[in-house]
């Protein structure tokens, strides 16, 4: 799908040791701000027990998970949209992400100065808020002198846009980011563009110390209190754990040491779902065969631009899809058993592909 994620924070946040757990990609950590110049890329998989589950009916030689690409955005400052810090190169990063995944240092540590010297996760929030806001504002403000010259000459719809813009520039001057404003399909066009920052969807994650890992602590419940008025998720990680745990190769293993920390499940399991979601992804299945595979779509795509995620020659010959729910595989046990209930469908070009949806592509080309 070519969408990516980007991992944001200040410095000494927890960023890259958040990226190295995720990502098959491994980044340098250090305990020196600003010890990195450049972002680090890498893909992820998208852990899906559905996928798990459909292999205890169909077995395959393989499972194939969805994937997702990360983005490790090196550590911003208070100034970065001046310069500080990696200062632009780091919002030049952000603005090619889709969305973003916003990890705050909820944990106190000596040996590891915060950058701005004491722990104040909303604080670090607002800190970032301003300086992607800065950058939107400057946008905003470019291209409202662009539109001033077509108003002149008296170009079609230049006045409208104008108008646009002035909505959205005294939103962003009241300290206000974008994905908070009320906007018609038609006025978000007219700054489409511009790909702006605070309009990114964001997802909070709290960084704490082991012992914080299942219950949180004050710092989480200041987050917690902050977003209660904003439309974003949060959620509580232990990075040190979580490294810990990525290192394990066995699953028995990893079970054990979750289960001795007091875990359902690893945190970066829940972030890497999180931030599909975030990024309007869902996923199908193909099975049967050498594999069974997860794909990824966005939210709302038709049958044939599905098929086309696994082959351009399935869209362009896209005849019908055969389809069955996941959980009338699981209730029923097997495709024949969903047939002969009449639960396998016939879709054609107009069906809107579901989550956990099981595809068969019939086509001709």
């Amino acid at each position: 799908m070519g969408l990516k994620c980007g991992i944001i924070g200040l410095t000494n946040s927890g960023k890259t040791t958040l990226f190295n757990c995720i990502s098959n990609t491994k980044a340098a950590v250090t305990d020196f701000a600003f010890s990195t110049a450049k972002s680090n890329i890498g893909v992820c998989n998208v852990p899906d027990p559905r996928l798990e589950h459909i292999n205890t009916f169909i077995k395959a030689e393989k499972l194939v998970y969805a994937t997702m690409d990360i983005v490790d955005i090196p550590g911003l400052a208070k100034g970065a949209s001046h310069g500080e810090g990696i200062g632009n190169s780091f919002l030049a990063d952000v603005r090619l992400c889709d969305a973003l995944i916003h990890v705050l240092r909820c944990f106190e540590n000596p040996g590891l100065p915060h950058v701005e010297g004491s722990i104040d996760p909303v604080r670090d929030i607002e800190i970032i808020d301003f300086e992607l806001q800065v950058k939107d504002l400057e946008q905003i403000e470019r291209k409202m002198l662009k539109v001033e010259k077509a108003m002149k000459a008296g170009e079609r719809n230049a006045k409208r846009d104008y108008e646009v813009l002035q909505k959205y520039r005294a939103h962003i001057a009241d300290f206000q980011n974008v994905r908070t404003l009320e906007v018609t399909p038609e006025e978000r066009e007219v700054v489409a563009d511009l790909l702006l920052l605070t309009e990114k969807p964001q997802l909070f994650v709290c960084n704490v110390n082991d012992e914080d890992a299942v219950e949180g602590n004050q710092y989480v419940e200041q987050v917690k209190e902050y977003l209660k008025d904003h439309a974003s998720d949060m959620l509580v990680i232990a990075g040190k754990i979580e490294s810990e745990i990525a290192e394990l190769d066995d699953e028995e293993e990893r079970a054990l040491f979750l289960e001795d920390v007091g875990l359902k499940e690893a945190g970066v399991r829940k972030v890497i779902r999180a931030a599909y979601k975030l990024l309007n992804l869902i996923s199908f299945f193909t099975v049967g065969g050498k594999e069974n595979r997860a794909w990824t779509i966005r939210k709302g795509m038709l049958t044939p631009q599905a098929a086309g995620v696994i082959h351009s020659d399935l869209e362009r010959g896209f005849i019908r899809a055969e389809v069955i729910k996941y959980d009338d595989l699981v209730s029923l046990g097997s495709e024949l058993k969903c047939k002969e209930a009449g639960k396998l469908s016939v879709e054609g070009k107009n069906y809107e592909v579901k989550d956990g949806d099981i595809l068969h592509i019939r086509f001709n080309v």
